[in-house]
């Protein structure tokens, strides 16, 4: 009799319970993530880490089993990313082909230059869209080793990364392409009528290399942080920034005109100071830290 009193107390109870674990779950996620954030990790001296490896080499299997498992979801994050921009991949190369007219000026020589154009373009939306989720998989994979400040900047600096190269991006399309693609197509007045494969590789790698020059004040706020860029560094030496910045200017730039250049040059000077006022930023950030080193 008592067992089947316990048995329909447990069917009687059971959406009680499931409802009280899944009200808990959010709160036991939050204290998860807190402590993951905020705990220091253990200091050892790296002969002592490789000693202690030799030693018990389990623990090296087990990180080398969390690297399969974080590279097994990245892969994943990959195909699905793929997957999805299979869909819209010829309206991206019609969004690319705009600045001359459309999809429809573009022509193709070889049979299977158009497939291999597909597979290229929906490969690299793809990438662009899992890149987020895969730069959180290497974090999660690195955190454990960092210092919990570095983790909290590493976590800020996925988003922040993002919004640098997208800022980039919609800087080369739609104010360096308009005025750098026209010059190129009528050059000594020849008219041009570019093939999609190497109009593609050009412009996804101009909007690339673009989009990566954006992300440098954030890599100068991350090595300010850690102490190996001082802003009076960077302040003193501002002339010969504009001169290298000039030159890969010119190396970026698809054209050889100094208009252009010059639109390649403004952002990148800027992005140069506001480098500057980050550094300075983190710097004093590093000293309100208790026990923090000034400079």
């Amino acid at each position: 009799m008592r067992k089947i009193l316990r048995r329909l107390w447990q069917i009687i109870s059971f959406p009680f319970r499931m409802l009280g674990k899944v009200l808990v779950l959010p709160i036991k996620a939050f204290k998860g993530i807190r402590t993951f954030l905020t705990e220091e990790p253990e200091d050892q001296p790296l002969v002592d880490v490789f000693t202690a490896t030799i030693k018990h080499p389990s623990g090296l299997i087990d990180h080398v089993d969390a690297l399969r498992k974080h590279l097994l979801r990245m892969a994943i994050a990959l195909v699905i990313g793929v997957g999805i921009c299979a869909t819209f991949t010829t309206k991206i190369i019609d969004l690319l082909s705009r600045p001359i007219g459309g999809i429809k000026t573009l022509q193709a020589i070889d049979v299977t230059e158009s497939v291999g154009v597909f597979m290229r373009v929906a490969l690299i939306a793809g990438f662009a869209i899992a890149l987020p989720y895969i730069a959180f998989e290497l974090w999660l994979f690195a955190g454990p080793g960092l210092h919990a400040r570095a983790r909290q900047m590493g976590l800020l600096g996925i988003p922040l990364a993002l919004v640098f190269f997208i800022g980039g991006v919609l800087f080369a399309y739609y104010l360096l392409l308009p005025t750098a693609l026209p010059f190129l197509l009528s050059f000594m007045g020849i008219h041009t009528v570019p093939r999609v494969s190497s109009y593609v590789d050009f412009v996804t790698g101009l909007l690339f290399w673009i989009g990566i020059a954006f992300e440098f004040p954030l890599v100068i706020y991350v090595l300010s942080l850690m102490g190996l860029v001082k802003p009076k560094m960077l302040a003193k030496f501002w002339r010969y920034a504009i001169v290298i910045i000039a030159i890969l200017a010119a190396a970026v730039t698809p054209t050889v005109d100094p208009v252009n250049m010059a639109l390649v040059m403004a952002p990148m000077i800027l992005l140069y100071f506001l480098s500057i006022g980050l550094s300075q930023i983190a710097v004093l950030g590093q000293k309100r830290k208790p026990g923090g080193k000034g400079e």
